[in-house]
């Protein structure tokens, strides 16, 4: 059997780590992303033309005030030892 070369995951289970990363015990997190757009000119063949950018410029965390398809609750996700 061959090396995985791709391993995919849900915005869900990206939260969960990042959740554990931070050590989080309480509230419902879900990722963050926010967008960087820019316009440049793009050469195809003979042509020049004009496009549009979108890049993601920064990806973390957001506290959501309740639980959403793409949120995590850390109490249940990375529940506190005592």
């Amino acid at each position: 059997m061959g090396q995985a070369q791709q391993y995919i995951f849900t915005y869900q289970e990206l939260a969960e780590l990042m959740v554990k990363k931070q050590g989080l015990h309480e509230g419902h997190w879900g990722i963050y992303l926010e967008f960087q757009l820019t316009g440049t000119n793009v050469q195809n063949k003979e042509k020049m033309t004009p496009a549009a950018l979108l890049m993601v410029s920064k990806v973390g965390l957001q506290r959501f005030d309740k639980e959403t398809p793409l949120s995590v609750d850390a109490a249940v996700v990375n529940p506190e030892v005592s």
